[in-house]
């Protein structure tokens, strides 16, 4: 009997990801920034030919079953990468390739009734990216290089589970089931970091890999929310917390809606900590819709990136909604 399972990563640039000085490209719309992807994958091929990401890893794979033990395995999956398009005006552009690297794939871990996959895809793009760089030898022209670095687990009964094991620090990454549905997302994209450190041999490809932060994807109503504080007649503030700054405190008067952007923050309820939460959450709309007071603390975990909507950018059914989905998230544990 032969059981298959896929595990697919999608990443890609989100809203004011860039800092500094390469910021200026994005702001002119000489490059831009990309859409999210959508929440479930349907047809991973269509969504790359349309340069919906900068870059997939579809790690699939099965293996063959007697006796309810594993006799054979194999890869199936590939990897996808977007080329860079540079716009100059008048409707010109230049278009630069990419340099996409040899996918990484270990042989498959096979142990009685299960096997263990882990495939490696990421590259560069072609446009040069001069700049200082953190190691020897402190500088470099070529853009920095992006992977993700997956592993799948297949069993006997049919069961699966995937995991992002490794990724470059930039840019966002999206982790999807074998049933093409948003399951987990990296909390952190920094664009410093990776800019300075991933050139070289300083990636999978040089033996070298980083263990993400990895966060459970938030709801599709946030998400829906998050298009509207973004991309409403109003443009939202943006606060940057340092790792263990507070955000908003428990009992104190507050009427903003909070979308993290970047990082992760911890919830605070009466002293005890509840969750954490990761890039795309919607909070603070129990102040908002009761009685203008915070009932709950959020601190930073790590270094965050939030957006500041006004109370009256969101629709108040929409806040309740939000509300209800967060009570249900409590009771059960999340």
């Amino acid at each position: 009997m032969r059981v298959e399972s896929a595990v697919t990563s999608v990443s890609w640039i989100p809203s004011e990801a860039v800092p500094g000085l390469p910021k200026a490209a994005f702001t002119v719309g000489a490059a831009h920034y990309d859409d999210p992807p959508p929440d479930v994958i349907e047809d991973l091929e269509r969504l790359h030919a349309a340069e919906r990401f900068r870059f997939a890893n579809l790690l699939a794979a099965w293996i063959e079953v007697e006796n309810g033990q594993v006799v054979d395995a194999g890869y199936s999956g590939r990897g996808y990468i977007s080329c860079t398009r540079v716009r100059l005006g008048h409707g010109a552009e230049i278009v630069f390739q990419p340099a996409e690297f040899p996918e990484l794939r270990s042989e498959p871990d096979v142990t009685g009734g299960q096997a263990r996959f882990t495939q490696t895809i990421g590259g560069r793009t072609g446009m040069p990216m001069p700049r200082p760089v953190s190691l020897k030898p402190y500088f470099q022209w070529t853009s920095p290089t992006v992977w993700t670095t997956l592993s799948l687990t297949i069993r006997a009964d049919g069961s699966s589970e995937g995991e992002l094991a490794g990724a470059s620090q930039f840019p966002r990454h999206w982790l999807y089931d074998q049933q093409g549905h948003l399951v987990a997302k990296t909390g952190l994209a920094s664009f410093r970091d990776w800019s300075r450190t991933s050139f070289g041999g300083h990636s999978p490809w040089g033996k070298e890999d980083s263990r993400p932060l990895v966060t459970v994807a938030e709801s599709a109503l946030e998400r829906q929310l998050s298009a509207t504080i973004m991309r409403g007649s109003a443009k939202p503030a943006l606060r940057k917390l340092a790792e263990g700054a507070l955000l908003a405190e428990q009992g104190q008067p507050g009427r903003e809606i909070y979308l993290l952007l970047d990082g992760v923050l911890s919830v605070w309820v009466d002293g005890d900590m509840l969750g954490e939460l990761g890039p795309g959450a919607v909070v603070g709309e129990r102040a908002v819709l009761e009685n203008g007071r915070r009932t709950a603390s959020l601190r930073a975990l790590t270094d965050c990136v939030v957006a500041v909507a006004a109370d009256n950018q969101i629709d108040r059914d929409a806040l309740a909604d939000l509300a209800g989905l967060h009570q249900r998230e409590h009771t059960n544990g999340q």
